[in-house]
């Protein structure tokens, strides 16, 4: 066939690349994700984790096409899934969701926004310099005007079924929501590709799901994705997977110390966070190195993985309410970034010397879909939400990802001082 090119992709296997993706291939936005690790700093604990955010892109493309060509749907809604997967994460920036809460705290975006206006062509994350370098290369927008795709309804996608109101006609917001599900719902592409690649490049084995399954008994049921009840041991597999690695790998507590040293180091520096986000992830590490004394530290720390120690971590249960109140102060950065600073003092430390890691806010702004496990499941015509056929449903919902809600991290050798600096603050 004219055209026709293919990839041997690790997870998936071989891939056939069409015309769009192939144009859409070419442009800097997609090619920048080369540089860009999907699992940010989660090499410092699994040494394998060194796959790029591109590879990810490129197998959320291959399912939701999957996924579409299960539904049997035709060719006009067919292509803008299957280019809404593979553009899905151009907004990220270096080590992907690493900075994620700096850039929705300081810019009031989220990297979904970002990728929004992006695809639409109202923002550009490519520097200028390297745009200018290669003018004659379309962007994002023009490849998919060229092939007859209005890149608004792509953008429309991206955040799943709220957004899709307009979507090719009037008909979308009751008649089509499952084109937005199939790339962000409790049961998308996404999900399915991260939970695959992650758990092959890291070597944990809770990432492993029944995608055969889940296709063949992929259902639609009044405008939304559903599941026949036959794939339903295949959804209870995959929604405890995700819970799974979020535990034991994406919230590992040294990744965690690790993408929290590289926070402070950004947010504690000058930087237009704008133009850090333009980033990847070597030049982000080039640019601390020459930001001040405490960047580079940082930047030699994650460099040759000396990281801070854990101090103490906290249950909820083991916190007083005063304690409590406390950490809910901590929504204002500002107000975090005082008790660091009070306790690094009181333990003869440097200002940033200190991190205080309360997860569930940062884990929301990344994973929004993690408590959200409702597909519809049929048996005989029927239709029920996941939580009342599988008492998974509901414990998944309830289940905690870490076994901390205020953890604090510090270098090794003032572990004693900290610790003891801590106790007069948490408890």
């Amino acid at each position: 066939m004219p055209g026709l090119k293919t990839i041997s992709d690790t997870v998936h296997g071989t891939i056939r690349l069409e015309p769009l993706i192939q144009d859409l291939l070419e442009t800097l936005e997609i090619q920048r994700l080369n540089s860009i690790r999907q699992l940010g700093l989660t090499y410092l604990v699994f040494p394998g984790a060194n796959h790029s955010r591109i590879e990810h892109c490129l197998g959320v493309s291959w399912v939701a096409n999957e996924m579409a060509r299960a539904l049997d749907l035709p060719e006009e809604e067919r292509k803008p899934v299957q280019a809404t997967g593979l553009l899905h994460d151009v907004g990220h920036g270096p080590y992907s969701h690493t900075l994620e809460h700096v850039l929705s705290r300081e810019l009031a975006v989220d990297h979904i926004i970002l990728t929004q206006r992006i695809i639409s062509g109202q923002d550009d994350n490519v520097g200028k310099e390297d745009r200018k370098a290669f003018a004659g290369v379309p962007r994002i927008h023009e490849v998919l005007e060229k092939h007859g795709i209005d890149p608004k309804d792509v953008a429309a996608l991206i955040r799943g079924p709220a957004e899709n109101g307009g979507l090719f006609g009037p008909a979308s917001a009751s008649d089509r929501r499952y084109l937005g599900q199939i790339i962000h719902s409790p049961m998308d592409a996404d999900q399915i590709d991260y939970l695959l690649r992650d758990a092959h490049y890291t070597g944990v084995s809770q990432g492993r799901i029944d995608i055969s399954r889940l296709l063949l008994t992929l259902r639609l049921h009044r405008g939304s994705l559903a599941l026949d009840r036959k794939g339903l041991p295949a959804l209870e597999g995959m929604l405890v997977a995700r819970g799974l690695m979020y535990s034991s790998v994406y919230f590992h507590k040294t990744v965690r110390i690790a993408e929290q040293m590289l926070s402070r180091a950004v947010e504690r520096s000058d930087a237009s966070i704008a133009e850090v986000q333009r980033m990847v992830d070597h030049e982000l590490l080039t640019w601390l190195m020459k930001q001040g004394p405490f960047q580079r530290e940082i930047a030699l720390r994650v460099r040759y993985r000396k990281l801070y120690k854990r101090v103490v971590a906290y249950d909820r249960d083991e916190l007083s309410d005063e304690a409590k109140r406390t950490l809910a102060s901590f929504k204002d950065a500002r107000v975090r970034r005082r008790m660091e600073d009070r306790i690094a003092r009181r333990a003869g430390l440097q200002p940033g010397q200190v991190i205080i890691d309360v997860p569930l806010p940062e884990l929301l702004v990344s994973e929004p879909r993690l408590t959200k496990t409702e597909v519809m499941i049929l048996d005989d015509g029927e239709a029920r939400p996941f939580s009342r056929v599988s008492p998974l449903g509901r414990a998944l919902q309830l289940r905690q990802v870490t076994d901390w809600v205020v953890m604090v991290a510090a270098p090794p050798q003032a572990l004693e001082a900290a610790r003891k600096a801590c106790a007069a603050t948490f408890l």
